[in-house]
């Protein structure tokens, strides 16, 4: 019987392997006994999905197993983004959300998330709890999923409409509209598909949308995620046809990615950057910055500069949403590119995040470059990169261990200034750091690294490797 474990946000595995049908059925229906433990059973659950391959079939399991357990569903009718049904466990006021998405992995995956009622990543401790939850589930029901339904408990739902009307009662729509801004989109064949373009349609600004409909298998990228390898396509049309930007969302929307007016990837850490600033400087909003430890040291200071604390957590919305909450925090985020803001759910949202980052251009008239130069000029220059290894399981205690040997006193030549646990092990240079994690969703080993020069981040990162045998 699976093992089903859900890490930084959710549980994700390959289609066919352990990601069946059976298993899908026993996260619902554990599921359900937690949701009646926790006594919100009767508020019901939204239920949604991504354009992945079997997701409406796995969303309608989920379906009906929640309505054999007696628990109303509100039914997605359509793909729909992370964001948009995380919001909507608010306006319909439920227990929670069930949302089939394997997010920025690659195609062979799928997933399952839970949103709790508030509307944002399950807490571990939430987590915990579901899992011991689904693990007394039995492999095999006693009876089949199609047997046990309940239609009369399934409503069907457009998820889309509030969600827009929220958006719309957050980010100054007509002033982007009439910016005269155009506007390229990559959707990457997600469940972000045709938001941007109708949000923003009907003024002078155009919006051109690329991989705007499903396709299971993410032709032309490695996997539905917004990073510089994967946006080629998007990023040599801003070049040829003189765009002014580039806004690209993962597979479920909950994570963005923009491109400059010269087909120059911005980097996730100069993104969440970037809107802080817009926060604080244009909008002179106040409020904690809570970020993960491999966010960019730009945020601690503008957070020095504009009189905020900044609050840095493990990687995962599960780490940052409560923070988030507990200190009501003007923006949270997270390196992946996922930002969430005031005012909404605390979760990330793709959507709002390139929408705001339209705003900031259309009312200061600026391009991105300008935009990324005003953060240069308040805090200084910063490069970053990160590498994904592949590793063998063998190898995994031996590099903990070395990580955690307590012998090193420098990378490349680089003096160590302080070191520190919160996710991994995280070294402090002069102006910069280097940082070790494993992924909590893939079977990979990230080593990431920021520092005044790209010539230094490049630096970090080898004697990284070289240290770490990989």
């Amino acid at each position: 019987m699976t093992d089903i474990r859900f890490g930084t946000d959710g549980w994700r595995a390959l289609i066919a392997d352990e990601f069946t049908f059976e298993n899908v059925a026993r996260c619902a229906e554990g599921l359900c006994a937690h949701l009646k433990d926790v006594g919100v059973a009767d508020q019901g659950l939204v239920v949604g999905y991504d354009t992945r391959f079997l997701s409406p079939e796995f969303a309608q399991t989920v379906a009906d197993v929640c309505s054999a357990q007696d628990i109303k569903v509100y039914l997605a009718d359509k793909s729909a983004p992370t964001p948009v049904l995380s919001y909507n466990v608010l306006h319909h006021q439920a227990g929670g959300a069930a949302i089939i998405t394997a997010s920025h992995n690659p195609s062979q995956w799928n997933g399952f998330k839970f949103k709790p009622d508030y509307a944002g990543s399950a807490t571990q401790e939430i987590t915990d709890r579901l899992e011991q939850s689904i693990a007394q589930v039995p492999a095999k029901p006693a009876r089949s999923v199609a047997e046990g339904r309940n239609s009369s408990l399934i409503t069907t739902i457009d998820p889309s409409p509030p969600y827009l009307e929220r958006i719309a009662a957050l980010v100054d729509l007509d002033a982007i509209k009439a910016a005269g801004l155009n506007v390229y989109v990559d959707s990457m064949y997600g469940a972000g598909g045709g938001y941007l373009p109708t949000l923003l349609s009907g003024g002078k600004t155009t919006v051109t949308e690329l991989h705007g409909y499903r396709n299971p298998a993410f032709p032309g990228m490695e996997q539905p995620e917004p990073i510089a390898h994967n946006l080629t396509e998007i990023s040599s049309l801003i070049a040829k046809n003189g765009a002014s930007v580039g806004i690209a969302l993962d597979g479920d929307a909950d994570r963005v990615g923009v491109i400059d007016e010269n087909g120059q990837f911005v980097t996730t850490l100069d993104t969440f950057s970037i809107l802080a600033q817009y926060l604080l400087e244009q909008k002179q909003q106040r409020g904690a910055l809570v970020k993960g430890v491999t966010s960019s040291i730009a945020l601690n200071k503008l957070g020095e500069a504009y009189g905020v604390d900044v609050h840095e957590l493990r990687v995962g919305f599960k780490n940052i949403g409560p923070k988030f909450t507990e200190v009501d925090a003007l923006v949270g985020g997270e390196e992946s590119g996922g930002f969430a803001f005031r005012g909404h759910i605390p979760e990330r949202d793709g959507i709002l995040s390139g929408l705001y980052f339209l705003e900031y251009m259309a009312t200061t008239g600026e391009s991105p470059t300008q935009l990324l130069q005003r953060l240069i000029d308040k805090v200084g220059p910063h490069s970053y990169h990160r590498r994904d290894i592949g590793f063998q399981a063998s190898d995994r205690q031996r590099i903990l261990d070395q990580l955690e040997s307590g012998d090193l006193t420098e990378i490349a030549g680089v003096p160590i200034l302080d070191t520190d646990s919160i996710d991994g092990k995280r070294f402090h240079v002069d102006d910069g750091w280097l940082a070790v994690r494993f992924s909590g969703t893939e079977p990979l080993l990230r080593i990431y690294a920021e520092a005044a020069t790209q010539e230094m981040v490049n630096r970090l990162l080898d004697g990284a490797m070289k240290y770490l045998g990989v």
